[in-house]
């Protein structure tokens, strides 16, 4: 598996060449980094260049940095990608910071992939990443009237508002979150006294 991974490495680099910012590899699959201005034409590539042949989009997800490590100084969002090429029978994971962290913006790839539609809405909806050139780019998971973006570490876990039905008003309203905040302290349950045995 080894010297298929290398060859893939080699070939990426060959095909990509200044464009990748960082290449790694670990539990046997590749990730690449590239710069978010490069994106667009380094997904092309990636898909039309027959040494590589990933035709397949597998998946687009976000992933909020903020508090990765204590020493993490990089960028805050990121979309990342894995792509799957049928004929080499090989995948790869590409990787691209978002260059502004009040307004997190890569472009679109659902051009070279439909299938990036539900998922780049899937991560503007849960972490706020906007993908420009996307045609319908709208919340798909939560309600429209939901406010923040609650796959963001700085998120309140109880959410902002929350809604429920108003029978004075005849419909759904909306109103601020009125559950206290609590600390749960778990039971530990010991084998000896569990289910009454003594």
């Amino acid at each position: 598996m080894s010297a298929k991974l290398e060859q893939l490495k080699s070939s990426l680099a060959s095909a990509l060449g200044e464009k990748i910012v960082k290449i790694t590899e670990a539990l046997g699959q590749v990730t690449i980094e590239v710069n978010a201005s490069d994106l667009h034409a380094a997904m092309q590539v990636l898909r039309d260049d027959a040494a590589l042949g990933f035709t397949q989009l597998l998946d687009v997800c976000g992933v909020d940095y903020s508090e990765y490590a204590d020493d993490w100084s990089g960028a805050r969002f990121a979309s990342v990608y894995h792509l799957l090429s049928i004929g080499h029978n090989w995948r790869v994971r590409v990787r691209t910071f978002c260059p502004d962290d009040s307004l997190p913006m890569v472009d679109s790839v659902i051009d070279i992939w439909s299938s990036a539609n539900w998922f780049e809405r899937e991560s503007f909806d849960l972490f706020g990443i906007v993908y420009s050139r996307h045609p319908d780019l709208r919340r798909i998971l939560t309600d429209y009237g939901f406010v923040g973006h609650p796959f963001r570490k700085d998120f309140p876990v109880y959410g902002n508002v929350e809604m429920r039905y108003d029978p004075e008003q005849m419909r759904v309203v909306y109103q601020p979150v009125t559950i206290e905040p609590r600390e749960v302290v778990p039971r530990v349950i010991r084998e000896d006294t569990y289910a009454g045995r003594k």
